[in-house]
């Protein structure tokens, strides 16, 4: 379930990633491709100057007589000299019984492993190239090809040297390759930041100028758009328009219903109190509760449709302060006091009529069952799990309180606790009835005065 409601990712994080991720894949791929073209050269180059001794090793053995070049020194190399430097030659007899070898001073008492006998398999010419370990128990690179001299014998040829040196230069190469690869990274990241930035910025504006109009400070789409959020930003001006024409409908419709139904209402009231008797009596009654519930659900209705109004929005302060001022008169026989301390800066998304009824309805509450205070105060909520913004209105009052076991009877519909006081009983379920509609809710508390406090949670602009 917390997989299922996890928030989606944005298009530009979808775009950044992906734009990141096949960036990096393709660098790997070109970092492989060109370190292992770079290893084969390497390889290549350095078996071309170890295929230099071997030539001239080979004119030797090839060379009849007893005056070879091939005693230490005279292949210009001193290492082939040095005991295990990790340079050597070997010379091997092959068509006698007793294998004749001569080899380079470098090797000491070793000898070099055979390609063949490796598995190498042999190139163009017969000759092998492979690596094998040497005698210090490193890598080698080795070269060898076998000679056919005529009466003279057969003769394999090899040359080796140690692969540091190729490593050295494949591992300097690839230091320098993640670097120049790293810092390209880099360079492309930021330019697709840059990118899906500049790319997105039609968007983004478009969803300012919706949650200007969603505030209240804008009633349509203004400004031009590109080709592919041009028809988008029509589509939504059209769908606004359309939702403000269907409220005025839904209003006419609703105001049409009220005067049909509470002229006839009223004369069956009026007849019901001018004649005596029970009969009488028992429509007056009906007749009242009839009134009620219709005014009740028409409000509602009202209610309802307001609440999908787009971009309404309500300042919360100046209304909750004339709502203060006018009880405080209404209550003036009794020296209630009405104490509001709401910040200038807060707004009801909603419409101001709403946002009045709820209140007024737990003023009034507040001021009927108040012994001498009434404190309007403002809290942060916790956000909706829409995301939207949301406070708490508290409305105190310094009565007598109410038991938490009636609380929840006291916001059911037509439920009056005390038949004393007057009231239909219909203004906390109202208050209750629009709140949900607006995303918030209505909870009744014990209050800092002593006693009931109305916690009446709404979204904020």
């Amino acid at each position: 379930m917390a997989d299922a409601r996890r928030r989606p990712w944005s298009i530009a994080a979808r775009l950044l990633l992906s734009a990141i991720a096949c960036s990096v894949l393709l660098l790997l791929l070109a970092g492989v491709i060109l370190s292992s073209l770079y290893r084969r050269t390497t390889e290549q180059a350095f078996d071309q100057r170890l295929g230099v001794y071997l030539r001239a090793i080979v004119a030797d053995v090839a060379t009849p007589g007893e005056d070879t070049r091939t005693e230490p020194g005279q292949l210009g190399e001193p290492q082939f000299e040095l005991t295990l430097s990790g340079w050597y030659w070997q010379i091997t007899r092959l068509d006698s019984d007793k294998p004749d070898i001569r080899a380079s001073r470098s090797l000491f008492a070793s000898q070099l492993p055979r390609l063949a006998d490796l598995g190498v398999p042999a190139g163009i010419g017969g000759s092998r190239r492979g690596y094998a370990e040497g005698p210090d128990g490193k890598p080698i690179r080795i070269v060898e090809r076998e000679i056919n001299v005529g009466d003279a014998g057969i003769y394999l040829v090899q040359v080796a040297a140690t692969t540091d040196e190729v490593e050295t230069q494949i591992w300097r190469f690839e230091l320098a390759l993640v670097i120049a690869f790293a810092t390209l990274a880099l360079a492309l990241a930021g330019a697709t930041v840059l990118q899906v930035r500049y790319g997105l910025m039609p968007l983004r504006r478009l969803g300012d100028e919706v949650g200007a109009i969603r505030r209240g400070d804008g009633e349509l789409i203004a400004g031009v758009y590109s080709e592919e959020l041009s028809p988008l930003a029509g589509e939504l001006n059209l769908l606004m328009e359309s939702n403000r024409e269907i409220l005025e409908r839904a209003r006419t419709q609703v105001g049409n219903l009220a005067h049909a139904l509470k002229t006839p209402l009223s004369v069956i009231a009026n007849e019901a109190r001018a004649t005596q008797g029970p009969l009488a009596e028992k429509v007056a009654e009906q007749a009242a509760i009839m009134r009620d519930q219709v005014t009740w659900y028409l409000d509602r209705a009202r209610a309802a449709a307001r609440s999908r109004v787009i971009g309404a929005t309500t300042d919360i302060a100046p209304a909750v302060g004339a709502l203060a001022r006018t009880f405080a008169k209404i209550y003036g026989e009794r020296a209630i006091e009405f104490i509001a301390e709401i910040p200038e800066e807060l707004r009801f998304r909603g419409e101001k009529q709403d946002f009045e009824e709820m209140m007024g309805n737990l003023v009034d509450n507040a001021g009927k069952w108040a012994t001498s205070r009434v404190d309007i105060l403002v809290e942060t909520a916790p956000p909706a799990a829409s995301g939207r913004a949301m406070i708490d209105l508290l409305i105190d009052d310094d009565g007598p309180g109410l038991p938490p076991d009636q609380r929840a009877q006291a916001m059911t519909r037509g439920r009056r606790l005390d038949e004393t006081k007057p009231g239909s009983g219909l203004g906390l379920s109202i208050v209750t009835d629009l709140a949900g509609l607006h995303g918030g809710n209505l909870m009744l508390e014990d209050s800092p005065l002593g006693g009931l406090r109305a916690r009446l949670r709404l979204p904020t602009a």
